[in-house]
């Protein structure tokens, strides 16, 4: 049986099990990293960074981690870090180029996120939507070096 909790504001409402809630962790902010300083764990991730800051798109990389399951106690079990967060947007972006078997793991994250916290905005951008992105900006013959073997290898 599903009961709703309120959340500290009248407009979040987050949805879960009676056992779940009284030991609930709240969702965690990253310390801030100087861009110089951010170590993308992907080529992708700079790449995107790079065309977001070119059109002026303030984003934050991990700035948020999500508790996704924890025990009786409250000790966090699983927690999702979306990889950029897009300010005015109010947006969060998982890049899964990398590994396209992860996407199935990304999802199951996504979809239990989205059910502890439904007013968060996010969205996963697979391989194939970053192939999409980088030809909308012309540098589509850089995809090997982004998404390819030569990604794999870096």
């Amino acid at each position: 049986m599903r009961r709703s909790y309120a959340a500290q504001t009248n407009k979040t409402c987050f949805h879960m099990t009676e056992v779940e809630a009284p030991n609930r962790p709240s969702p965690i902010a990253n310390p801030r990293v100087n861009r110089e300083r951010i170590d993308f764990s992907h080529p992708s991730e700079e790449e995107f960074a790079r065309i977001l800051d070119f059109y002026g798109i303030e984003w934050l990389y991990e700035p948020m981690t999500f508790p996704l399951r924890w025990d009786e106690r409250g000790n966090v079990l699983e927690a999702f870090s979306p990889d950029f967060y897009l300010v005015e947007q109010d947006l969060y972006v998982e890049l899964t180029t990398l590994r396209q078997k992860l996407i199935r793991i990304k999802n199951r994250k996504i979809r239990r996120l989205r059910e502890l916290y439904p007013h968060v905005n996010i969205r996963l951008w697979t391989r194939q939507d970053f192939m999409h992105f980088l030809e909308r900006f012309g540098i589509d013959e850089r995809s090997e070096e982004l998404v390819g073997r030569e990604a794999l290898e870096s």
